[in-house]
């Protein structure tokens, strides 16, 4: 069915791109109730939520002028999800279509209305984000906030507040009260105190994500016009990777919400709940059945995994809920041998040599690259990086930790990010040979940051005539690319300049405070020095900036959402799993999202120089009962 501009009627209406969805998934996208859905790795959770919104936009059950709010918990999440809704819908349809995440649509609201929040809670206009830590946390209770008034506690009882439950349960685990805690107990005290630090008493407001949330939700509740105008604004709303959901996140969108007319549908896995140390939430749900009568769904399909490794990925799933429906595997399988297996190895470079090996012998035999495999740790990935990698280069196959830092930036996270994104798609048009697809995504990336409509045909002529000029000046202006960091961030300036500093902090609002932008133009600019340095042309310095050629090595969390035709998890031991006693369930889930990353092989490695596999006894024992081998490598 070609992506259509005109409205169909919704008996007519057929899925866009995709021969056909499974029954359940296509009852979610025809909807007209609230929906919490199911779907386990591989359903499809992406395409269901594209396949809805075209839907939705196509038939007019969203009628214009209101819009699709999506909010994820990744930025990657986000970005790809509006992606393939512009592959499923013609470019009108779109256009009305928001895909952000939770934190981004907090930041907005507060970047835009949070001067009219009371003077008790209101940012500095110029407020710096802060990311802090336990030691943060433990240093202000213990040593910074000093003894709380005899009417609420004694130092003692402050003490007794433990510093990994002071910002879940105190800080942000409730709504701000608009006139502050009226009879606090000790925790709320420090917990004001911190808010009041935080906000009035230094020469800029610094707030982190959390905080952040809590604010929005606060400015919501007490202003019911702004609340009215995003009840107006969206008829419909999907929530991703909802079992990762924090209540900040949560109570921002029932006080938008709740009791309106905008449908929701809220998708992910309860299997897959890796984020509980991150403040989410235990049964988001149940919470959100319960509170705006979601009707649940389950998606029995899995589109990614071959039959033999989704019948071992549901005995894991059993481990995390012993409901859990066995899925259909919608693939085939294509190797020869195991499709899992635990490989022991007697010292770490027999290990890193036997990989390297492996992986460029089954590129050969499969005609795949290096990013269809993926080296998978648990933690401290330089440490592993760091034997790992000269193996893989004497194998002819660069390995590169994507979990390292470039600059203040993580490099994963760098490659995210819209301006990295924007200066590379500029830099292929302008430097590679058939520019095609870089192009259209130039030209909506900047139409979108001009304000500039799909059917303003005039200005859209005027923008493909500034960016065709633009492209040709730049590649005549470095025919080659950058021998030194100060030539590479004079290119990306000259980027930015074209595209717009001031476009790109209004549309993207991190970039607004605490000198975030920058951050991410200097760590682009070294990453680009830095992957010109061999020398060659411009298209093998970019394929080198993106790891076109290299196998990345990620941990678990930076895997989740991601898909590879092999998975080898490096170090299936008690010293990298130390935690696990501390919370079985969630380290459990954590295995569990490792291995249901790969479509066809997982490799598990041990190395007893690392560890004993005495503590995570339960990994091994789910892996035997699912039959699966180990195998002696020495």
């Amino acid at each position: 069915m070609a992506v259509l501009s005109r409205r169909v009627r919704p008996d007519d209406w057929k899925p866009v791109g995709v021969d056909a969805l499974e029954a359940n998934a296509l009852k979610v996208v025809r909807s007209t109730d609230n929906r919490s859905v199911i779907a386990g790795p591989g359903a499809g959770k992406t395409e269901l939520l594209a396949q809805r919104a075209a839907y939705l936009l196509q038939t007019g059950e969203a009628p214009p002028p209101r819009r699709i709010l999506a909010i994820s918990f990744k930025r990657d999440a986000a970005t790809n999800l509006a992606a393939r809704v512009r592959q499923r819908c013609h470019r009108n349809h779109a256009g009305r279509f928001d895909s952000l995440t939770f934190d981004a649509f907090a930041k907005g609201l507060i970047d835009r209305l949070g001067q009219a929040l009371p003077d008790r809670w209101r940012p500095r206009p110029d407020y710096e984000i802060i990311f802090p830590n336990d030691r943060d946390y433990r240093d202000f209770l213990y040593q910074q906030v000093g003894t709380p008034p005899a009417t609420v506690g004694t130092y003692a009882d402050l003490q007794g507040i433990a510093v990994k439950t002071f910002e879940r349960r105190h800080l942000v685990g409730s709504p701000l009260p608009l006139d502050g805690w009226s009879n606090p107990t000790v925790g709320q005290w420090a917990a004001d105190r911190l808010w009041q630090t935080s906000l009035h008493e230094g020469k800029k407001s610094v707030l982190s994500f959390p905080m952040i949330g809590r604010l929005a939700e606060l400015l919501l509740r007490v202003n019911p016009m702004a609340r009215d105008a995003l009840r107006l604004t969206y008829s419909h709303l999907f929530m991703d990777e909802f079992q990762d959901t924090t209540q900040v996140q949560y109570d921002l969108v029932r006080t938008i919400f709740h009791g309106t007319d905008t449908t929701i549908t809220a998708v992910g896995d309860n299997k897959q709940q890796i984020m509980r140390w991150a403040m989410a939430m235990d049964d988001p749900f149940a919470a959100f059945d319960a509170d705006f009568a979601g009707k649940r769904t389950p998606l029995y399909n899995n589109y990614r995994s071959s039959p033999e490794l989704v019948r071992i990925q549901h005995v894991l799933a059993q481990a995390l809920d012993a409901r859990a429906v066995a899925p259909i595997s919608k693939t085939t399988g294509t190797i020869a041998g195991d499709s899992c297996a635990i490989w022991d190895f007697s010292t770490p470079e027999v290990e890193a040599a036997r990989l390297a090996a492996f992986v460029a012998a089954e590129m050969k035999e499969h005609n795949l690259g290096p990013r269809d495999f993926v080296l998978l740790v648990r933690q401290k990935a330089p440490d592993y990086a760091a034997v790992l990698e000269p193996a893989f280069n004497a194998a002819g196959i660069p390995l590169r930790n994507e979990a390292g830092t470039v600059g203040a930036v993580m490099l994963q996270e760098l490659l995210a990010e819209e301006a990295s994104e924007l200066a590379i798609a500029i830099l292929r048009l302008a430097m590679t040979n058939r520019a095609g697809r870089y192009w259209t995504e130039c030209q909506e990336a900047l139409a979108a940051l001009h304000g500039i409509t799909p059917d303003d045909e005039a200005a859209q002529s005027r923008l493909a005539r500034e960016l065709d000029t633009y492209a040709i000046n730049l590649s005549k202006t470095h025919p080659t690319p950058p021998k030194s960091k100060a030539a590479a961030r004079a290119i990306i300036d000259d980027i930015v300049s074209f595209v717009g500093r001031d476009r790109l902090i209004a549309v993207h609002p991190a970039y607004g405070q605490g000198g975030w932008l920058e951050k991410v133009l200097e760590a682009a600019a070294v990453h680009l020095s830095a992957s010109s340095a061999s020398g060659g042309e411009w298209s093998t310095a970019l394929d080198t900036y993106e790891g076109v050629h290299a196998i990345p090595l990620m941990t678990i969390h930076k895997s989740k959402g991601l898909e590879y035709h092999s998975v080898i998890f490096v170090g299936l031991d008690d010293g990298a799993w130390w935690s696990f006693a501390n919370d079985q369930v969630e380290a459990t889930a954590g295995f569990f999202v490792a291995f249901t990353r790969a479509k066809q092989r997982v490799v598990f490695t041990y190395c007893a120089r690392r560890g004993a596999r005495s503590k995570i006894a339960t990994l091994y024992g789910l892996l035997g009962k699912a039959g699966v081998r180990t195998f002696s490598m020495t």
